[in-house]
């Protein structure tokens, strides 16, 4: 379909006169509204003035400039219906073949906290929606652009002798429907802030945008696809590659967990993940040193894994990290170095991400059939002042430290949890078990005699006494749980029997 005629008028100007110029080259006619006319006009090229098309002055502050017959007759009309091609000759309407329209920029105001709701109110977009919808409901006829991504696809098929193929168009179309439904989303959601709606409004709009198509899901018989929530530049769907493969399903999931536990820490931390939960974590006084007792804690479970760390990647860091085969690599950023060293291992996978500020407040959801679950993030209070000793034996400085540190992780595995921890190290998991005493069991064996004088953590409360009573054969001497079974008095009684210190955190971390 051969381009005639084309309505322009965006906020975003990024690349428009570019755009507007080869229209014009092609012998494109372009109309525009007010600031977009005085950029093109002032970069010389030929534009109309909308208000010489609709005979009627831009008024209410712009806010009615296109709402008008003249512009969405030339929208609208299907040109081989000769009812509509006889309205538009009597109604002098001449038709409209691309509309070049983005939006009143309504998100980025009210990213300002100290935003006036008037203000929001005023950049809320009536006419440009109008006429993206119109020209989308009639891409047969008209081509819509609302993304300056696409000026240079769609200026290569201008050019052509076919000019823009139906494709193109439905393509166009499908993208602009996607465009206003994010936008209203967008105001939808502050106005239910205004209301006092709360975390969880009455109707909740999640849009996604696709990052790209992925080789396979969690197995190589399931598809999948990456997506990112559009409006956030945050998390890991924002993390930029530097180097290696494609990364798959898992990859994805296993980062997540991993850069979730570093961000617990203020200290230079490593969690190495497998499967989404951590076989090794540590903490030091340098991120190599962490390293080191991130690995050391399992290095048979390493092996293939996710690294995250919370600090930059230095050469002494890369290092020891290149004798290992790993997966991925995450962290804010990686020193020249490091990076020489980690690039030279051609399968490996690395990323840089800020760390995430985990007591921001947000969403977290699971998908369930039919719907959707949400909640807001677990986020949790370390001060000790905030925690209990319910044992007679209170806690060394040092327990505490390990206790702290044991809890900050156990919040990362899989229910049932038990972490064993010291040295500021892990050196058991127990994940997922379907008793807590089992995980325990599974804990405590991977720990070994590291278990001697070593700190227990708990991601729920111990409904018997059995856990403790395995706990204290095995030698250890700190449990740190969040208390609030029934039996509670139990516990107390085995851990004081056997002379270990308990702290009840009044708050438990299940990860389903």
């Amino acid at each position: 379909m051969k381009i005639k005629r084309a309505l322009i008028s965006v906020s975003d100007k990024t690349g428009v006169v570019e755009f507007a110029q080869k229209l014009h080259a092609a012998g494109v006619d372009i109309i525009s509204t007010g600031g977009t006319m005085k950029t093109l006009r002032a970069a010389g090229i030929p534009v109309t003035y909308v208000s010489d098309v609709t005979g009627f002055p831009e008024i209410m502050d712009g806010r009615v400039k296109t709402l008008n017959p003249y512009i969405h007759g030339g929208i609208l009309a299907i040109r081989d219906n000769a009812e509509h091609v006889a309205a538009m000759k009597e109604h002098n309407i001449t038709g409209i073949d691309m509309v070049v329209v983005n939006l009143y920029p309504f998100r980025q105001t009210i990213a300002n906290p100290d935003v006036k709701q008037e203000d929001a109110i005023e950049n809320i977009d009536i006419g440009g929606p109008a006429m993206i919808r119109a020209a989308a409901k009639n891409f047969n006829y008209v081509a819509v652009v609302v993304n300056p991504e696409r000026y240079d696809e769609i200026a290569t098929e201008l050019a052509s002798p076919e000019g823009i193929s139906d494709k193109l168009r439905m393509s166009l179309a499908k993208e602009a429907f996607c465009h206003t439904a994010e936008y209203d989303a967008c105001i939808n959601q502050y106005l239910a802030k205004q209301l006092g709606e709360g975390e969880f409004p009455n109707q909740a709009h999640i849009v996604l945008e696709k990052v790209q198509d992925l080789r396979y899901g969690e197995n190589p018989h399931q598809s999948a696809a990456f997506y990112r929530e559009v409006n956030t530049n945050t998390g890991v769907a924002n993390a930029k590659q530097l180097h290696g493969k494609e990364l798959s399903f898992n990859n994805i999931v296993d980062i997540e967990a991993a850069y979730n536990i570093v961000a617990e820490f203020e200290e230079p931390a490593v969690a190495i993940i497998k499967h989404t939960n951590p076989c090794g974590t540590g903490i030091g006084q340098s991120i190599s040193e962490a390293y080191t007792k991130a690995y050391e804690a399992d290095p048979v479970s390493a092996f293939g894994g996710i690294v995250a760390l919370n600090r930059t990647v230095d050469k002494k860091t890369a290092e020891q990290m290149s004798k290992l085969f790993i997966e991925v690599v995450i962290a804010p950023a990686f020193d020249e170095d490091a990076f020489a060293i980690l690039s030279a291992k051609k399968n490996i996978r690395l990323l840089t991400l800020p760390v995430p500020n985990l007591e921001e407040k947000r969403m977290d959801t699971k998908k369930v059939s039919g719907g959707m679950l949400l909640q807001n993030a677990d986020t949790m209070d370390t001060k000790t002042s905030a925690m209990k000793v319910a044992t007679k034996r209170q806690p060394t400085e040092e327990e505490w430290k390990q206790m702290i540190f044991a809890w900050k992780v156990v919040k990362h595995v899989k229910s049932n949890a038990i972490v064993i921890a010291g040295n500021d190290q892990t050196y058991g998991v127990g994940a997922g078990q379907m008793n807590r005493v089992g995980s325990a069991a599974i804990a405590l064996e991977q720990a070994g005699e590291k278990s001697k004088g070593a700190v227990l953590s708990s991601d729920a409360y111990l409904p018997f006494r059995d856990t403790v009573d395995t706990a204290a054969k095995a030698g250890i001497t700190a449990i740190i749980q969040p208390g609030g079974s029934i039996r509670d008095q139990e516990s107390i009684d085995a851990a004081n029997e056997h002379g270990i210190t308990m702290v009840f955190t009044d708050m438990r971390h299940f990860k389903h």
